[in-house]
This record gives structure tokens, sequence and C-alpha cells, in this order.
């Protein structure tokens, strides 16, 4: 068994950038810092960033162009996908991108949010599963922030 999940909790460094396929599939480009304090070798206490490409399709896609904006604080569900490919100079390359199948929009842009998810703002690809048990069935309750 193998497990390819990324959650992200971070927030926009730009406005999305929205293009549409060949066959009219809208693709949305999310650029999403998240940050964490580290301890230099001096001792000191330093905030680190990491920066992450993030895509996502569809009807997802144009709702994160018309509802999000640079500084806003995003939830990210999703996997990781490598592409290859070589330069002009035919050298390889390689990126890695997080691949949406759920953003939830946290905050407004420069607001801190209320730290809930908002199922208005929730926009998902995957389908969801009706469930028999009572795991999962009410993802708010273990949200632990």
């Amino acid at each position: 068994m193998t497990v390819n999940k990324v959650i992200l909790i971070g927030n926009l460094g730009q406005k999305p950038e929205v293009r549409t396929s060949g066959g009219g599939l809208s693709i949305a480009r999310l650029s999403i810092a998240t940050s964490d304090r580290r301890k230099g070798a001096d001792g000191q206490w330093a905030d680190a960033t990491e920066w992450h490409s993030v895509v996502v399709f569809g009807n997802q896609a144009e709702n994160c162009a018309k509802f999000l904006d640079k500084g806003r604080q995003v939830y990210v569900e999703g996997r990781l996908q490598t592409s290859k490919w070589q330069d002009k100079e035919g050298q390889d390359r390689w990126k890695t991108e997080v691949i949406a199948n759920q953003v939830r929009f946290l905050s407004n842009r420069g607001g801190s949010g209320d730290g809930q998810y908002q199922s208005d703002n929730s926009f998902s690809s995957a389908p969801q599963k009706s469930s028999n048990n009572n795991f999962g069935n009410n993802v708010n309750d273990d949200i632990p922030f």
C-alpha cells in the first residue's frame, strides 16, 4: 500500500493564475506560502517560509479565481506530482506540484479568519461518499484549530 497525500494551510502569494485547456477545462495555479519557526546555528529563532505550487482543476479552479486573492489563507488537500522535461539547453528539469482535490477558503484577505472551515466557501473536485458509520461524518469536529 502507498499513500500520496498533502495537506497545506497557508497564504496565497499572489492572485491565482487561471487558464482554460483546449478541451475547455479551467486550470488555476496557486502559489501558497507556509511558515514555521526554526532555531538557527547561531541559536536565534527565525521564520522559515516554504513556497508550494498548487494546481486546481474544473469548477474548483473557477471558484479559486473568483474568490481568492493575494494574502488569503487557504486549506489545500491533494497529492504530489512531479513532472520532468528538458530545457532549451537539453538539461533535465523537474517540478513538483500539489494537485488539489479540495480547496477551502479560511480567511478574508489580510484577515485572521475564525479558524473554522466554511462549508459554503469549500470547493472539492472529489465526489462525496456516504458512510454507514460515524467515522469522518463531521470533519469539523476533528479539526484541532
